[in-house]
């Protein structure tokens, strides 16, 4: 779904103009994402296929929420947002606990540039898998790995062509913070 979005110069700051998705990733115009990671107090994480039909990495696994922040929109109000679309779950904005901002570009083809920033969020989940809705349209499943196997399958290099390639520091932060919390 394209989408009017906010476009931030190579540091991440806004530039004061907006543009359509679409024209954005044609273009390479930087511009700014949320990711949101759900994990449980016993120590899995909850990890989202991407459905079939997506421009980028379909069908890899993939951070538990994600999507672009709509031009003018509150980080954390898009957090929000996406987590009730993608999968169907309503949570507090104190619950989001954001662990940073990791600049992520990618030349998929000279038509799809990807330059983004990932305002990055965790978030304890509370329901079992089962209660989840899944958005059709952007994700083919959901399903709830040990931190250590999803440690051993990102940054462990055992099955790195499985997820879409964040970068091994990225996942390495990822699971560090949560590690953290448990």
């Amino acid at each position: 779904m394209d989408e009017l979005i906010d476009i931030l110069d190579s540091e991440g700051n806004p530039t004061g103009k907006t543009a359509m998705k679409s024209e954005a990733h044609r273009y390479g115009w930087y511009h700014q994402s949320v990711h949101i990671w759900f994990y449980t107090a016993n120590g899995k994480v909850l990890i989202q296929q991407r459905a079939a039909n997506k421009d980028t990495h379909p069908l890899l696994w993939d951070v538990s929420v994600a999507g672009h922040i709509g031009a003018g929109e509150a980080v954390k109000t898009s957090a929000l947002r996406e987590i009730e679309e993608e999968i169907g779950l309503k949570v507090e904005e104190g619950d989001l606990q954001k662990i940073g901002c990791y600049p992520s570009f990618h030349e998929h083809s000279p038509e799809l540039i990807d330059r983004e920033f990932h305002h990055t969020f965790l978030c304890e989940l509370k329901v079992p898998l089962h209660r989840l809705k899944k958005q059709e349209s952007e994700v083919a499943d959901l399903k709830l790995i040990s931190l250590i196997q999803f440690s051993q399958e990102t940054w462990g290099l055992a099955n790195l062509g499985k997820y879409v390639p964040h970068g091994i520091e990225y996942y390495k932060t990822v699971v560090k913070e949560i590690k953290k919390r448990l």
